[in-house]
């Protein structure tokens, strides 16, 4: 939230960018440390560095479409399509390859040279985005980045102390979400127009559909990795399926990206609530196929074909695609053009708020 607000109002998209992937690989190199003081520290310099990153690129993809273009959708489906390339190398290539065969740490710093590669990349190719994100005042983008720095080392005790109270953080994430209700409906009431007004309050029910159906969808790093250690039958290390969701995303997401068009073209495309709802229903179904799984398909020492735990990450993929991409095209279209990067940052902070309860109901389950 912050970090989107940063760049809404003082910094500008790229400046904002490149700090904050900066500032995650920084924290990716403190994690070679072996001691659990500074890797927690690790851990919040990159939780920094994300707040400044991760609502901010997708708001530039935002500004790359007209509020009413047919392509946003499927342009935010692509970029989708990126995040997800990663994510399934990730962990072949620091966890299965480098971190199993040299150390974890090592992992570690496989991750921050990637990023450090990518903001080059990124640096270098700004020419193809015109003036999409551009400083704020290009005269004074070094001063201002040398006080947000500042200011992000200083939110570094902070964040250490969130990591070190994890209840703490419950009451810190609901009670954001309640002052951000009340910003955003108080700012669609003072712009005078109707229309924003209602925009403001779609984007927070459809807000609170994302936390129900981030809750459901990220037992996949918790309560689905333990049952796929301890009750499936693979032929390969249980850590692999990690990277079939992002396989799926990539397998799929042309098909979505090619879909969503066609559909508009023949008046066919569902609305934004009505393809949130389709992810809760789907995900729905994904999680019932393992309820009958269990229940019918043990093998004599009680575990379960991995090909039905995999089918279940393909349909939850189908589920996010209708749902991750789509939202975050949602928030660039219904947020007012002063908000946007805030908003992001809210959207973001309703996948937090969806893990936190995803890690509870982990908890409750192992337990």
């Amino acid at each position: 939230i912050f970090g989107g607000f940063i760049a809404d109002r003082f910094l500008g998209y790229r400046p904002s960018i490149l700090l904050g992937g900066g500032l995650m690989a920084a924290g990716l190199l403190l994690l070679l440390i072996p001691n659990l003081s500074w890797f927690l520290i690790g851990l919040s310099v990159i939780v920094v560095g994300n707040g400044l990153f991760k609502p901010n690129i997708s708001a530039m993809v935002g500004q790359l479409y007209a509020p009413d273009d047919a392509r946003r959708d499927s342009g935010f489906t692509i970029f989708y399509m990126g995040i997800n390339a990663g994510a399934a190398l990730a962990p072949l290539i620091c966890g299965s390859l480098i971190g199993k065969y040299f150390g974890l740490k090592w992992g570690f710093c496989a991750a921050g040279i990637g990023m450090i590669l990518g903001l080059v990349m990124f640096h270098w190719l700004t020419g193809w985005l015109g003036h999409i994100g551009a400083a704020l005042q290009p005269a004074e983008t070094i001063n201002r980045v040398l006080k947000v720095l500042l200011g992000c080392v200083a939110a570094v005790p902070v964040i250490y102390l969130m990591l070190s109270q994890a209840k703490l953080v419950s009451f810190i994430l609901m009670g954001l979400f309640g002052l951000l209700t009340i910003y955003f409906i108080g700012s669609g009431a003072r712009s005078g127009d109707r229309v924003q007004l209602d925009r403001y309050i779609a984007m927070l029910l459809l807000f609170l559909a994302k936390i129900v159906f981030w809750g459901m969808f990220e037992q996949a790093g918790s309560s689905l990795n333990f049952f796929a250690k301890d009750h499936v039958n693979a032929p390969f290390d249980f850590s692999v399926f990690q990277s079939f969701n992002p396989v799926f995303i990539l397998l799929l997401g042309p098909v979505f990206a090619w879909a969503w068009p066609r559909l508009e073209a023949r008046g066919m495309n569902p609305s934004i609530p009505r393809k949130f709802a389709i992810a809760l229903i789907v995900v729905a179904i994904s999680f019932t196929s393992l309820v009958w799984t269990i229940g019918n398909l043990q093998g004599p020492d009680g575990k379960l074909p991995w090909q039905m735990l995999a089918l279940a990450y393909l349909i939850n993929t189908m589920g996010e695609l209708c749902l991750s991409p789509i939202g975050l095209s949602m928030v660039t279209k219904l947020a007012a053009p002063k908000d946007v990067g805030m908003a992001m940052g809210a959207w973001f902070m309703c996948t937090a708020i969806g893990n936190f309860a995803a890690g509870a109901i982990a908890a409750h389950a192992s337990g």
